[in-house]
């Protein structure tokens, strides 16, 4: 097994007021030659956007784009006629395939929106631009690791996206301990801690902490207190 550990202070940060984002790999004006991308892992931004503002209506083709909120109301509107709300407990997923535009603004002025945004490359290029979102409850997480985006989409529980990558996401009580079998032995996980404390492995990691993971078919998770966790599981 081989790791690399990246703590939530060793992040990119860029305040442009209106929109606050900490990001895991090189992003924007951040720019670390070593942390580009986890395999098909691109993007990990963690964003809060202040009440009333956005993202305007820009394009992207050629790439996964989940959103995973932790609290708030974002907006998202495309050109593929979509006007939807996602909030906490929604995944979404956009394939961006041959071309599309979309904008994101957070849809009330009296308070912030946290969510993450993260890009996986795709195993398909100008696929047909698809949109998704699927509603998980904190029941469905309590103490496992749901699926919430595969390859199958439904038929595995989540939300589908063009790339051989499972995303699982798990509320854990303190004391908890699990195991987390890999569905492809190729791949790697990208672990990221949103809340709490819990070992992987036998390594401690706190909250916003992220663990890339390669060579090991299984890992060991055990919650040293009240935690939410995400693995992304990608070829690397």
């Amino acid at each position: 097994m081989k790791t690399i550990l990246h703590k939530a202070d060793t992040r990119g940060h860029a305040n442009h007021g209106w929109l606050d984002s900490y990001h895991t790999f090189s992003f924007a004006g951040y720019h670390d030659p070593q942390r580009v991308h986890f395999g098909a892992l691109r993007v990990l931004n963690d964003d809060t956007v202040a009440g009333g503002m956005g993202f305007g209506a820009h394009p992207h083709d050629n790439m996964e784009i989940i959103s995973i909120p932790t609290s708030g109301d974002l907006e998202h509107k495309d050109n593929m006629g979509n006007k939807q709300v996602i909030k906490q407990g929604d995944v979404q997923v956009m394939s961006a395939g041959t071309g599309i535009q979309h904008g994101e603004k957070n849809k009330n002025n009296d308070k912030e929106v946290k969510f993450f945004q993260i890009w996986v490359f795709p195993n398909k290029k100008n696929v047909e631009p698809r949109y998704d979102q699927k509603y998980f409850s904190d029941i469905d997480k309590h103490n496992k690791l749901l699926t919430v985006v595969s390859p199958l989409g439904t038929d595995d529980g989540g939300v589908q996206i063009h790339q051989d990558a499972w995303f699982s996401l798990g509320k854990l009580d303190k004391g908890f301990a699990t195991d987390y079998q890999l569905k492809d032995k190729n791949n790697g996980v990208y672990a990221f801690v949103i809340e709490g404390d819990v070992t992987i492995n036998g390594e401690k990691l706190n909250r916003r902490d992220g663990l890339a993971i390669t060579e090991a078919g299984e890992l060991k998770i055990n919650a040293d207190s009240n935690a939410e966790l995400l693995l992304m599981e990608v070829p690397v």
